[in-house]
Parts: C-alpha cells; structure tokens; sequence
C-alpha cells in the first residue's frame, strides 16, 4: 500500500543514509523499524532501560544506608571538638 508520511528533515536523511550503508530501499527501512516497533509489547523496555529500570527496586535500601551513614556520622565524638 502507498501512503504518504511526513518526516522531519532530519531524520529522513538519516534514514535514507542508514538503508544506503544497509543496501536496502528507503520503505525497506522504513517497513522494518514499523514492524519492529510493533512486535514490542506494551511495557517493554528498551534493553538499556533494563539494566537502569531494574535499580529502582534499590531505592529503599540506599535510603536505609544514608540514614545510617547519617546517623553514625552526624555525631560529633567529644574529643573530636577539642
């Protein structure tokens, strides 16, 4: 089916660039990256979101950990004040 889509400058000249280096036509590319897009499931994350996503879980222990550093270093020892 032909269709029309409008395409920041930009982008379409790296798109048309990326599918010279590949050696494929433009609505080759352009096919893909749509079917590409569309076989994610929603939620997916990217794969670098993965590894970063995952460290929120931790976010409840390093506030544990900073009470704690703040708790034994937040006292001054006597005789540190002379």
């Amino acid at each position: 089916m032909k269709t029309t889509l409008e395409i920041p400058d930009r982008l379409f000249r790296q798109a048309k660039a990326a599918a010279a280096r590949q050696g494929i036509p433009l609505r080759e590319l352009v096919t893909e990256a749509i079917a590409d897009k569309l076989e994610r499931k929603p939620g997916h994350m990217r794969p670098w979101l993965q590894s970063f996503g995952q460290l929120s879980a931790l976010r409840k222990e390093t506030a544990r950990i900073n009470k704690i550093i703040d708790r034994e270093f937040g006292q001054i020892e006597p005789e540190d004040l002379r």
